[in-house]
Formats: structure tokens, C-alpha cells, sequence
């Protein structure tokens, strides 16, 4: 996917971004596969989103070891992008069996 610069997403996909950005278990790769968004642009989005405390302790816990942000950090036994509620995060009007 073409990487998008931050003016061109809407008030819901900055939303979902910074909650996926919260989540320990989403990489950034996945966040850049579903938006389009580089670590580096969804850095900038969270600093000009967040208050300045909240994007410090944010960045402090991507940094440390206990964030799965970066894939090298990140368990091998983990192959996913989504969490098992993934589903009903995003809405998927597929209906659950």
C-alpha cells in the first residue's frame, strides 16, 4: 500500500490509529498495511495528537521490552496482525458462529 500522509486520513482512521498504536500486540506493520502509515508518520500523528505526559509514557513503553511494536521484538510464535476480537473492533458485520 502506498504510504498516506496524515492530511489525507479522516477523524476514524486517526482514531483507530492511535488505539491501535496504544495496543501492545499491533505492530506497526500493521498499522502501515491497513493505513498506509509509516512507524515515523504514526510517531508525529501520536505526538500531535497526545498530550505531551501521554506521548512521552507512550513512547517510553513502545522503547522498553514489555511493547510488541516492532516485529524483531516480538514473540516468533506470534504470525498475526489481528487479536482475536479483531472482528468486533472493526466492526465486521459478518455475523460470529
Amino acid at each position: 500500500m502506498k504510504n498516506k500522509k496524515l492530511k489525507e486520513l479522516n477523524e476514524r482512521d486517526h482514531n483507530r490509529i492511535i488505539e491501535m498504536a496504544w495496543e501492545d500486540r499491533t505492530p506497526f506493520d500493521a498499522i502501515e498495511a491497513q493505513f498506509g502509515l509509516p512507524e515515523a508518520q504514526v510517531i508525529k500523528l501520536m505526538r500531535r495528537t497526545l498530550k505531551e505526559k501521554s506521548f512521552k509514557l507512550w513512547r517510553k513503553r513502545v522503547n522498553s521490552g514489555v511493547s510488541q511494536k516492532h516485529l524483531k521484538k516480538r514473540n516468533p510464535d506470534i504470525n498475526r496482525f489481528k487479536c482475536t476480537r479483531q472482528r468486533s473492533i472493526s466492526n465486521n458485520k459478518i455475523s460470529k458462529r
